[in-house]
């Protein structure tokens, strides 16, 4: 990636203001009962606004938890820019959240079964990560619309014939919808239609898609 390209994806976190601003801290998370041992959350936006959990993180973890939670063994899992995530077997984001993704590991005792990874879209992916995973989880990637290009490259070089991705975003402004636009060009792209809570987030104007390759 070029410097002005990592000039692009380094903006402040006043780019996307988050809803409450937070003071760093530690809380507990159990996406409303779903988890029986609720899981530890550090959330710190010093480092950007990559560092906190947001509305669309939460719909897309309780997805998975209600619908696919017994279905998850022995796949490999990639989190794409989840930087407050420990759930997933591998988390990336970019260097600002790299050390906020270890805290969390440490603080739910995964270090064994998580692992942190600095990605940035549009790079090749890094040796060690998976290349096709078989899932792929992606929440609240859609927010500045110079890195669209970036992300759907990403999302092109991690999505083979086997990989299925579940995307979950907020839309904010009418540029967000140009992704998706975009991404329908390149993959077949399904709203998640299997989710109780639908028509409450949608209302919010969360969405939640599946994403794969084209027959």
């Amino acid at each position: 990636m070029s410097d002005s390209e990592n000039d692009i994806l380094n903006f402040g976190a006043d780019l996307v203001p988050p809803a409450v601003i937070k003071s760093a801290r530690v809380s507990t998370v159990d996406f409303d009962g779903l988890l029986s041992t609720p899981l530890k959350l550090r959330e710190d936006l010093t480092n950007g606004c990559g560092g906190q959990l947001w509305p669309a993180g939460m719909v897309l973890s309780k997805y998975m938890l209600k619908k696919h939670r017994n279905d998850l063994d022995g796949k490999e899992i990639l989190a794409v820019g989840l930087g407050c995530s420990p759930t997933t077997l591998h988390i990336t984001d970019q260097l600002p959240m790299f050390d906020l993704m270890k805290q969390n590991i440490l603080l739910n005792n995964l270090s064994d079964t998580v692992q942190a990874s600095v990605y940035d879209w549009g790079e090749p992916v890094p040796n060690h990560l998976p290349r096709n995973p078989d899932i792929i989880l992606a929440a609240d990637c859609v927010y500045f619309e110079p890195a669209f290009p970036l992300l759907q490259k990403t999302l092109a070089d991690l999505i083979g014939e086997r990989t299925v991705c579940y995307f979950c975003f907020k839309k904010r402004r009418r540029a967000d919808l140009n992704f998706m636009k975009g991404a329908k060009k390149a993959f077949a792209v399904k709203k998640v239609d299997d989710d109780p809570d639908k028509g409450v987030y949608e209302r919010e104007n969360i969405f939640l898609y599946r994403i794969t390759t084209k027959a």
